[in-house]
């Protein structure tokens, strides 16, 4: 049995910004070298977001830095990453996604028991300012009910 991996890449914005509606698990389509940069924890989330090219999922600007020790095999850090998941979950986020004012975001990125690169995806809305307001409230209440 391989022991659980400690790498776990966090868009930390992605819940500030938006609602989760459903969570998924998708695997990813990597070379040699950004599954090690990935290994080594030299990846970033930020600003990224899933969009549909025919029936393929693909993640878009999801920054795995080159690997230092790669020569000829290196990659484009910024490059557009096919997902991997089955087709009935594709199907349901396909149609999800034409409704008015869903996307899919990244929120973590890790390493799966089994040594696979996995990325958890969520179906989200975009929050409005006062709903941004609301969840830091419910933050600061739930920090003070923890202090006493």
């Amino acid at each position: 049995m391989k022991k659980k991996s400690d790498i776990q890449i966090k868009n930390r914005r992605a819940s500030f910004d938006y609602e989760f509606l459903e969570t998924f698990q998708a695997g990813i389509v990597l070379t040699g070298t950004e599954i090690k940069s990935i290994r080594a924890g030299k990846a970033s989330l930020v600003d990224t977001f899933c969009y549909f090219n025919g029936a393929e999922l693909y993640v878009k600007n999801m920054n795995v830095a080159e690997y230092w020790w790669g020569s000829w095999g290196k990659h484009d850090p910024r490059r557009d990453r096919k997902l991997l998941l089955t087709r009935k979950e594709l199907s349901r986020l396909q149609r999800a996604v034409k409704e008015k004012g869903l996307t899919i975001i990244a929120s973590k990125l890790y390493i799966s028991q089994s040594g696979y690169a996995k990325l958890q995806i969520h179906l989200a809305r975009g929050k409005k300012d006062y709903d941004k307001r609301a969840s830091i409230r419910e933050k600061d209440l739930r920090r003070s009910m923890e202090r006493f």
